[in-house]
């Protein structure tokens, strides 16, 4: 069976009737920055959360026209900000997996791989709930995890798009507030490109990674 990550790997396997969460939380990471790293911490914390993974995306369906850095980089720049923190870890499935990343293959192979014990909660952003309902095999999605919806202050889903989200597959989905970051993959990347620092906005290690490999120079 093939490895999901180092420090979880085995997770679940200790007390068969203990409930284990873990926290799944999937993305580019191209750069990981300190937004990404605060949502899953409070994500964690909200919600009594043994674990979180990080797991940067391979070949995206909806990406393909979009330059992205090397998938050994992406997964390096997440093992070096997850490092400090042991609740935190990072898995490279998707890159290993051939062909495009599709999250319900990731959430089978997660499955496959723990106990019936291990729940698992996929942390992703509230505004992109709706789209979840055009991902391959959506309703299975709904099965498989619960959803942590992470929103940001001041912004509010309606009841109307929850509704519609319940329309189309029964997902089981909690909404969480987090703290405020105006940072970006996007942002670091121009902000890099133009010269400008980005000490702070990601860790010092993501931060010393990008500038010693002159990465979106």
């Amino acid at each position: 069976m093939s490895i999901i990550c180092e420090r979880f790997d085995s997770l679940g396997l200790g007390d068969p009737s203990a409930t284990v969460r873990l926290g799944i939380m999937g993305g580019t990471f191209d750069p990981i920055h300190i937004g990404h790293l605060a949502c899953a911490e409070q994500a964690r914390v909200a919600h009594g959360l043994d674990a979180v993974v990080f797991i940067p995306t391979g070949v995206q369906p909806f990406k393909r026209d979009k330059k992205v850095t090397d998938a050994a980089m992406r997964f390096e720049m997440c093992r070096l900000a997850c490092a400090s923190n042991p609740h935190f870890d990072v898995s490279s499935i998707e890159i290993d997996r051939e062909g495009e990343t599709y999250t319900v293959d990731t959430l089978r192979q997660l499955r496959a791989h723990y106990p019936d014990n291990v729940h698992f909660y996929f942390i992703t952003g509230a505004d992109a709930m709706l789209s979840i309902v055009k991902w391959r095999d959506s309703a299975l999605i709904a099965d498989l995890a619960h959803l942590i919806a992470v929103t940001r202050p001041g912004y509010v889903m309606t009841d109307e798009a929850k509704e519609e989200l319940a329309a189309h597959a029964d997902f089981d989905v909690s909404y969480l507030e987090t703290t405020a970051l105006s940072v970006s993959s996007s942002m670091l990347r121009e902000w890099v490109g133009c010269g400008k620092s980005i000490r702070y906005l990601t860790s010092l290690a993501v931060h010393d990674y990008i500038l010693a490999r002159g990465l979106y120079a």
